[in-house]
């Protein structure tokens, strides 16, 4: 499964998250994240959503909480999955549990480079960070890791400022008011795919 990057469906998976951690303590006994976390940071979110309805005046203000609290939720269930998936070795009916399901096994061969990623996007953006999410290669070889690459607009060489091993991956740090240009590449043992679209952002 990916994680998603809608926010009713981030929500969703945070939901369930913390339902299947509370009534599961014996399946998963020492979570990053307790379920009373999730039912907290929940609340506040629901609360900056209702600001952000019911304020017009400080819709701005109310946003930005709102987007904070959405990525605090996005880190949170990241971080209990990743220690669902290694705790119980990616079982998928105990990861159910948590509605999520277990990492599909890949069949393809590392014998050339990858294919070009495709489709990069930026999906949320924020002071001094971006979210980017690109589709898997259509063709070459299996993807073992994606490069992503940063440059100036203005000019300028591209640089590497993040590895991932999903197709999708947050950019912290990022400074302000500068135009950046985004790439990914895909990676393997044998080399690596031409570079995907470009995707730009004034953050």
């Amino acid at each position: 499964m990916r994680f998603p990057y809608r926010e009713p469906d981030i929500l969703r998976l945070a939901n369930d998250i913390a339902a299947g951690l509370a009534a599961n303590p014996e399946e998963f006994p020492a979570p990053p994240y307790s379920s009373e976390d999730f039912e907290k940071v929940l609340d506040e979110h629901d609360g900056n959503r209702e600001a952000q309805i019911m304020s017009r005046a400080a819709a701005l203000q109310a946003t930005s909480a709102k987007d904070e609290s959405l990525a605090t939720i996005t880190d949170m269930s990241r971080s209990v999955l990743r220690y669902a998936e290694n705790h119980t070795r990616a079982n998928d009916g105990k990861l159910q549990l948590l509605g999520w399901g277990g990492r599909r096994s890949r069949t393809q061969t590392v014998t050339e480079p990858p294919g070009q990623a495709r489709t990069l996007e930026i999906i949320r953006e924020g002071p001094n960070w971006v979210y980017l999410d690109w589709k898997e290669p259509m063709e070459g070889g299996q993807v073992a890791a994606y490069k992503v690459q940063r440059r100036n607009r203005e000019g300028g060489d591209w640089a590497d400022i993040g590895m991932s091993v999903d197709s999708e991956i947050t950019l912290n740090g990022q400074g302000t008011g500068i135009e950046y240009e985004y790439r990914v590449i895909a990676v393997n043992s044998a080399g690596e795919s031409p570079a995907s679209n470009i995707a730009r952002a004034v953050l």
